[in-house]
């Protein structure tokens, strides 16, 4: 949907429907998030909501791509350095678990099979990239880059908010952190490393 240039009214009121939605679908998902309690909470109305995102998976849609811009430009991957790549993830679950808790309502939701997104060579490709040409330094192991960075993503998520055996949360004392930080940057550096 084309939208209009933003006043820098419409513009605070456009972000705090983000935040407020960022929020509600985080933690209710697609199906359960509802916009009567958006508007209310970004103190805004139904009809901007529409204006700005045309419908209730537009707005969902604009949080979740823009989450996964967020993690690849907060966390870009070193490929020469898998190991402190999936330490950066795990840092960034502790800091915004809504963004990977997004993601997690996006594969129960709408794609329960096959890649996350449809556009995702938009995504994987400079990642894979990186791999390949880590693989061609002699710096990964060989084998196919997307089924690399799926393992270390997978292990980089092993504490994340979506867990099904532990959830971390950064309240928990740094030492813990720290030797979770240790395990994965070991056994990433040993899953990926060429020989």
């Amino acid at each position: 949907m084309a939208q209009q240039p933003l006043t820098s009214r419409g513009a605070v009121t456009y972000q705090r429907i983000i935040d407020v939605a960022t929020r509600e679908f985080a933690e209710f998902g697609i199906a359960g998030a509802r916009i009567e309690r958006i508007v209310a909470a970004a103190r805004t109305n139904k009809a901007q909501l529409y204006a700005y995102f045309g419908s209730k998976d537009g707005l969902f849609d604009a949080i979740f791509f823009d989450s996964l811009e967020r993690i690849t430009n907060a966390v870009p991957i070193d490929a020469s350095d898998l190991a402190d790549w999936a330490v950066r993830l795990y840092d960034e679950y502790l800091r915004r678990p809504d963004l990977i808790r997004l993601a997690t309502w996006a594969r129960l939701e709408r794609r329960s099979a096959g890649h996350l997104v449809e556009d995702h060579e938009r995504i994987d490709d400079p990642k894979l990239r990186a791999i390949a040409e880590a693989q061609e330094a002699g710096l990964v192991r060989r084998g196919d880059p997307f089924d690399l960075k799926a393992m270390v993503v997978a292990m980089s998520m092993a504490w994340s908010p979506v867990s099904n055996v532990y959830a971390a949360t950064a309240d928990e004392p740094p030492e813990v952190h720290e030797q979770r930080r240790t395990l994965l940057r070991e056994s990433v550096r040993r899953a990926v490393a060429a020989g």
